[in-house]
């Protein structure tokens, strides 16, 4: 169990950004309902090692599976894993274990962090924030229920390039700044505060 209690501006500043970026610009059509339902669990971790944090992530897992009404996790890492290649490493372990625990095909990964950068992108284009989140995220999704919502909805697979269309239009300085004042809002950094003072 962590020593470390539950930081609610996380949380929070994770779920404007939903509302804002994911929602607002629609890069997710299937995020909404479950937003507005109340059926995502935001569960907030204080890990910084990986063997702790997949042992966790298996955990979340077999929460998830316990609890059909709840229809995905976002496990939220307050502190850990802000390098991105060290959250990557991460995440391929994690991929291995689903597997390895018998998970495979009940549920994926998708990954969000502050510095996601896709294969061979510049790190500083706007591509990149379609999955740059306010904190590194490792998002547990039902299979069967992705499989659901993608037979209903039409042509699924165009939907990651028109996310990227969409963000070259609004620019990378739209989404830092709005990044910027999420963080501002609701987790201000010690040098803010002094100058608050």
């Amino acid at each position: 169990m962590n020593s470390n209690k539950p930081t609610p501006a996380v949380v929070e500043a994770t779920k404007q950004w939903l509302h804002e970026i994911v929602i607002g610009l629609n890069f997710c059509p299937f995020a909404k309902k479950e937003f507005v339902n109340n059926t995502i669990y935001y569960y907030e971790s204080a890990q910084n090692q990986v063997k702790s944090a997949l042992h966790e992530l298996i955990e979340q897992c077999r929460y998830l599976q316990a609890h059909p009404e709840l229809e995905t996790t976002l496990i939220i890492y307050n502190d850990g894993f802000r390098g991105f290649d060290r959250y990557l490493d991460l995440v391929d372990y994690a991929d291995d274990l689903l597997v390895d625990s018998d998970f495979e095909g009940v549920f994926q990964l998708a990954t969000m962090h502050p510095e996601y950068c896709f294969e061979g992108a510049d790190f500083d284009d706007a591509s990149n924030f379609t999955n740059r989140s306010p904190y590194p995220i490792i998002h547990i999704i039902r299979e069967a229920s992705m499989a659901r919502v993608l037979s209903v909805y039409n042509e699924p697979e165009k939907i990651p390039d028109h996310n990227i269309v969409l963000a070259q239009v609004k620019g990378a300085d739209f989404f830092q700044q709005t990044l910027t004042r999420i963080h501002q809002q609701h987790f201000p950094t010690p040098s803010q505060e002094k100058d608050v003072e």
